[in-house]
């Protein structure tokens, strides 16, 4: 039997869900590597004479992120159960290395380097931290003091998790996206509301102490906090021009490939600031647009986890859906304004190897999830 034989089958009658799923997937990728292109000419110019270097080399990582997603999407869920908690502490351990001995890179000691590139453990450390809690949390409402032993490891491996990225590692936007998809879990795992919003206002303070324990961080706080009022050190200027950007677009957008923000005006616009050239270049509709494929990809992936029949395959498609969505909605809403500016990419759609592949891998997650359920369809219907 070929490759191509024992893969065919796989991607054969599968429900109308993953159809979805994957194909807004690809269409948001696709956008995301337009955009890219668009956004990262100049500086890629600039930098290495090639204009479209940046582009070429987000496109090795969209194939390497799909080819992730065609992987993981063939594992059954039995091994995931299986693999979930060593992955984890493996994933734990790289983290901690990664804390002390990576790369630092505007104040935030995040990336790896491995020789050839350098990675951001923290992305996977998210897909990990999904799948093994996802299995924890499956296992509740067996009796009283079980319940208390897994909630109490649940939490031990999320705190640990979050000092090591936000606190050791100082990247506070991870932190942020990392929090917020773990409360969420853990809510739709049926912790108690009261439990739940205690443990929501201890995660609040201690943001606040992170915040106020780094000047910069302070700074960038209390300027957006006040953005009417002067900015000496120029921590604002990201929002500023964004939101010319933005201004500048206004319905119809000035058009594909003519931005202004791209000419220097912020540096690696491609990265966390990318939704403000999509604003720009593509106006009001394409913006409205890129938010609305990212509302539809939520709702796909809340209906394939309401589908589940069992909890740790629901409390992962909850996690990455959690995960992605927020995610995006903080960085759109860091372009917007609303949030201080935390350093977190538009999942799918800003440049950043370790970004798109454990996105698509998370993808390929809930893929695999889904094809168990309909393959136990087809099983009970034979």
């Amino acid at each position: 039997m070929t490759i191509k034989e024992a893969i065919r089958p796989q991607f054969r009658s599968q429900s109308r869900q993953s159809a979805f799923l994957l194909g807004l997937t690809v269409l948001i990728v696709a956008i995301g590597l337009i955009m890219v292109a668009s956004a990262s000419a100049v500086d890629s110019y600039k930098e290495t004479d090639n204009a479209a270097l940046t582009f070429l080399r987000q496109a090795l990582y969209v194939g390497a992120g799909f080819l992730a997603l065609i992987v993981l999407s063939n594992i059954k869920m039995e091994i995931y159960r299986k693999l979930a908690p060593p992955v984890l502490l493996a994933m734990l351990v790289v983290q901690l290395v990664t804390a002390f001995f990576g790369v630092e890179i505007n104040g935030n000691r995040n990336w790896l380097d491995i020789g050839i590139t350098t990675i951001q453990p923290a992305e996977f450390l998210k897909v990990a931290l999904i799948v093994a809690l996802a299995l924890q949390l499956a296992q509740l409402n067996q009796d009283p003091e079980t319940d208390k032993q897994i909630w109490f490891m649940v939490l031990g491996v999320s705190v640990l998790a979050l000092v090591l990225v936000a606190i050791v590692g100082r990247d506070l936007g991870t932190g942020v996206v990392i929090g917020v998809t773990l409360m969420a879990m853990y809510l739709f795992a049926g912790m108690p509301l009261a439990r739940w919003l205690g443990i929501s206002v201890l995660v609040a303070l201690a943001a606040a102490v992170a915040i106020m324990s780094s000047a910069s961080r302070r700074i960038r706080f209390e300027a957006w906090l006040n953005p009417e009022g002067a900015d000496p050190m120029g921590v604002m200027w990201q929002f500023e021009k964004g939101t010319w950007a933005l201004a500048a677009g206004g319905f119809w957008g000035t058009g594909l490939g003519r931005s202004k923000l791209k000419w220097s005006w912020i540096p690696e616009v491609e990265n966390d600031f990318i939704f403000a050239v999509i604003g720009e270049e593509l106006g009001l509709l394409g913006a409205i647009a890129v938010i609305g494929l990212f509302f539809a990809l939520a709702m796909v992936l809340f209906s394939i986890a309401k589908q589940q029949t069992n909890a740790f395959s629901r409390n992962v498609v909850a996690g990455v859906m959690v995960w992605i969505s927020m995610q995006a909605f903080i960085n759109i809403g860091v372009v917007l304004g609303l949030f201080p500016v935390l350093g977190v990419p538009l999942p799918l759609i800003s440049a950043g190897g370790s970004s798109t592949i454990a996105t698509l891998a998370g993808i390929g997650i809930v893929l695999a999830v889904e094809r168990d359920r309909t393959r136990q369809l087809t099983g009970k219907r034979k």
